[in-house]
């Protein structure tokens, strides 16, 4: 559904960009910041199977609500096809909204502990396929919706005016998230069910905080030090507590530098994407527009798990290398920073193919003749011939009133001094007693990597026109329209009732002038003149950083999760889910504050700092691996099970061994 939710507030609620994104990207970071609760109800009270069903119901329902929050005859009472109570619709989509990301968020990290819970602690080759199946099957999903859905909202549905369909594009995600509840019921008997412990959070925040005052208590050199900062807590809590809580605070302290990695995983969607649509989309008999660029990652994700499971990871341990979670992490982070290197060399390549726009102390002027025979233009300092259906190229002067002659034959014509400062303009000229000066309402090349089309009627009334269901009302006789936006391909043009032709096929990011010279029953006839020249760039050069960044994104996100579970003890595996999904709030944060603060005037410079960056924090999380001490929860675990029985059994304290001494038969590839 977050697949139309921007096209959704823009087109339906009515909301301008700016607004549409902020509400976006809050309810993204609501969806990334709720995993703490679900994981608190799992662990502390419902347990996973539970909080999984209770909060799905929260999700369906909140998918239900936004799709009703669509429904345009809700509150089109004279039925003109526009909603008459918006604050209505408003109201339902925050509700629905709201709802979903507690859903969400809820059971984020309780599907995926709940699926580690399922395998035994010597299945650890299984469960890890399991977590590479689950980010597969997240990804088949993405890329599943990612077409499907536009699909749905390009349907016409209404009771009593037909419009783009959001409650179907919002309501078959409901349908299916309740068919999916009901399938995940009905397996109830063959799961695994660990029961929850108590308030577990409650007791580690009580413990910790014991530990700290404890210790400030005991701050003077009488007192001797202890191993750990945790081992204060030993006058209160048991040691079976302190080890479990050991345990998490190592593994949080690890993912202190990870956010960086999602800070420029999750720029596909805004600065690559951004990226594409200053690039060309066409793939011989393929034209991919650039927000669909984004589903590379997606299907590189199906293509790229299976391979790095079954076929890169064997090859190394064959190999006899110990390839560690933590190393596939450091791994995944350093091809993440590559990507980015590889993002700014396709940027520098771009940015050769970019026009120049004026800056706020210049204009910049172009000559346009459309009429039959040449001109000449004298500028300051320079002259140039504009031939018959030729334009000039843009000229810059840092002056709001530069002295432009132009000449037909024996006659001068002096341009009225109509400049703007900051504006490109265009000088359109048929003869010397028509000659029509145009302020350029583009100051930067189209967005979107959609193309700027305008009108001017050469013809002796006026005009409507409207191309591909787009209005240009009443052009005068030698006027001009502004610039209207359209994709890529042909489009059809027609003027009232009289006549209508097809344009050029566009391409992506240019913009074009078309004079109408005539329409008639004959037909429609027009010179095009080109104002910003169409991408030439092929996004097909974005691959390589698309395959860079999915090669990162399978060995360090599917080995985070099962890094995260493993490490985890059996009371706190959702916790450590969440605290996980909780980097990715974290890294989205990253990119507001560094885009925010570093404004960079080539943006290629922006990517060489992520890049840069993200290399510093892998080198930093590299050290951070190296001593690192990896555990297994259970044996430790069943180590104080088998002290409490034998204190049970002869009523008296023996020795407690090291919980992190590692068995002989222990080894960090098994991990």
């Amino acid at each position: 559904m977050r697949a139309i939710l921007v096209l959704y507030f823009q087109r339906f609620l009515g909301w301008d960009d700016n607004v549409s994104t902020a509400v976006y990207h809050t309810f993204i970071a609501l969806c990334y910041l709720t995993p703490i609760l679900g994981a608190l109800i799992a662990d502390s009270w419902l347990g996973k199977f539970k909080t999984i069903i209770s909060l799905s119901i929260v999700y369906t329902l909140g998918q239900a609500v936004t799709a009703i929050s669509s429904i345009n005859d809700l509150s089109d009472s004279n039925h003109d096809g526009t909603p008459d109570n918006i604050t209505l619709h408003v109201a339902l989509s925050m509700v629905g909204l709201v709802l979903i990301a507690l859903g969400t968020g809820g059971i984020k990290p309780c599907v995926s502990a709940f699926g580690g819970d399922q395998f035994e602690e010597n299945q650890e080759k299984q469960r890890n396929r399991f977590f590479s199946i689950f980010y597969l099957a997240i990804n088949a999903g993405s890329l599943i919706s990612t077409i499907i859905t536009p699909i749905l909202r390009v349907q016409e549905c209404g009771i009593h005016s037909k419009q783009a369909c959001y409650p179907l594009a919002f309501g078959v995600p409901a349908a299916l998230m309740a068919v999916a509840l009901i399938v995940f019921v009905i397996g109830s008997s063959l799961y695994k069910k660990d029961q929850p412990q108590g308030n577990v959070m409650a007791e580690v925040a009580n413990c910790i905080g014991f530990a700290i005052k404890n210790r400030f208590k005991h701050r003077s050199k009488e007192f001797p030090k202890r191993e750990h900062w945790l081992d204060w807590a030993k006058e209160k809590y048991d040691e079976r507590l302190i080890a479990q809580i050991k345990m998490v605070v190592k593994v949080m302290f690890l993912y202190i530098p990870l956010p960086m990695f999602w800070a420029l995983f999750d720029q596909q969607g805004s600065r690559w994407t951004l990226q594409a649509t200053t690039m060309n989309g066409n793939f011989g008999t393929i034209e991919i527009q650039p927000d669909q660029m984004q589903t590379v990652n997606a299907i590189l994700i199906v293509i790229m798990v299976p391979i790095v499971d079954a076929v890169i990871y064997p090859l190394i341990a064959k190999c006899g290398f110990n390839f560690t979670s933590l190393k596939k992490m450091t791994v995944g982070m350093f091809l993440a920073s590559m990507a980015f290197v590889v993002a700014a060399i396709v940027q520098v390549q771009i940015d050769k193919t970019l026009p120049v726009f004026p800056t706020g102390n210049e204009i910049q002027v172009q000559i346009l003749n459309a009429g039959s025979e040449s001109l000449q233009a004298y500028f300051p300092g320079q002259n140039i011939t504009v031939g018959v259906d030729q334009s000039s190229d843009f000229l810059a002067f840092e002056m709001s009133n530069p002295n432009i002659i132009i000449t037909y034959g024996q006659q001068n014509y002096s341009v009225p001094n109509k400049f703007e400062m900051g504006y490109r303009h265009s000088i359109i000229a048929w003869d010397i007693n028509n000659i029509l000066v145009v302020k350029d309402s583009l100051k930067t090349k189209p967005e979107k990597g959609e193309n700027g089309i305008r009108f001017v009627n050469s013809l002796d009334q006026t005009i409507n026109i409207s191309m591909d269901g787009k209005l240009y009302g009443n052009i005068s006789s030698f006027q001009a329209s502004d610039y209207e936006f359209f994709p890529s391909g042909s489009k059809t043009i027609k003027i009232s009732e009289r006549c209508e032709g097809n344009s050029e096929k566009l391409g992506f990011g240019s913009a074009y002038t078309y004079v109408i010279t005539k329409c008639d029953g004959s037909g429609l006839e027009y010179k095009v003149f080109t104002d910003v020249p169409a991408n030439t760039v092929n996004m097909a050069l974005q691959i390589p950083q698309y395959f860079l960044l999915t090669c990162g994104e399978v060995v360090f996100s599917v080995t985070g999760l099962e890094f995260s579970y493993s490490q985890a003890p059996s009371n706190m595996k959702s916790v450590l889910q969440a605290g996980w999904l909780l980097t990715v709030a974290v890294g989205n944060i990253i990119v507001l504050i560094v885009a925010g603060a570093g404004q960079f005037s080539e943006q290629w410079a922006e990517y060489v700092l992520f890049a840069a960056l993200l290399l510093v924090v892998c080198i930093i999380f590299a050290v951070m691996a190296y001593y690192y001490t990896y555990v297994n929860p259970a044996e430790i675990e069943a180590q104080f099970d088998d002290d409490d029985n034998k204190k049970r059994k002869f009523g008296k304290t023996g020795d407690v061994s090291d919980p992190y001494e590692k068995p002989e038969s222990f080894s960090q590839t098994a991990m």
